[in-house]
């Protein structure tokens, strides 16, 4: 099965253009640049992409590691600072983060669910919109199935981003949750605006 992003990849690749805010490179004029952030306690991978609603094009990618030796108050400091600095030099323009999964394990659900504050609240410190994908959505958007493995994201993201060489597994769900938003975000605006029309049209009735 295909995904539903694949059938772009013989157009996907990376280019170089005009410098952003943030003095890295814009592909062209008329894209958007992505970031998607897979959040941890330990470690919170990220990656930023550009879109122009076709390509797809790497512009980086990495991790935020936290202390292990220090108070979870600090630790979560280090992931909401290393995101906030990994934001101003990248300057994207839109986010994405993962759902948080309940296991077993309480208190370590616990704990990533702060972590995922940490990781949703940087970016909205900037103005920037978050989405949100549970990670069955993004590995169907990547791989064409909701119960691939790591292994396989892996392969797809090196079809769709060539250039992109993720420091681990991270980075490279960062980059697959930047290519699930890239593919969804036209209909998830689509969707707003409707609601939007909606609410006007009720209000106007009430009045």
């Amino acid at each position: 099965m295909r995904s539903d992003v694949e059938r772009n990849a013989a157009q996907t690749k990376a280019e170089n253009g005009l410098p952003n805010r943030a003095g890295k490179t814009r592909v062209k004029e008329g894209t958007v640049r992505i970031i998607g952030i897979d959040p941890g306690l330990r470690r919170t991978g990220w990656g930023v992409i550009e879109t122009d609603g076709v390509r797809l094009s790497y512009v980086a990618s990495g991790t935020v590691e936290s202390d292990t030796k220090t108070d979870l108050s600090d630790r979560l400091k280090q992931i909401y600072q290393g995101l906030s600095g990994v934001l101003a030099a990248h300057g994207p323009e839109e986010a994405a983060v993962e759902q948080t999964f309940v296991n077993r394990d309480a208190s370590a659900t616990l704990k990533l669910g702060q972590a995922r504050g940490m990781a949703m609240l940087a970016p909205a410190m900037t103005g920037i919109e978050v989405a949100e994908y549970a990670p069955n959505a993004v590995k169907k958007t990547v791989v064409g199935s909701g119960h691939a493995q790591k292994q396989q994201i892996r392969a797809m993201i090196k079809q769709l981003l060539p250039l992109a060489k993720p420091n681990s597994e991270d980075a490279a769900d960062a980059l697959a949750i930047a290519i699930t938003h890239a593919h969804h975000r036209l209909a998830r605006k689509l969707e707003q605006k409707l609601i939007e029309l909606t609410e006007r049209d009720n209000d106007d009735d009430n009045d």
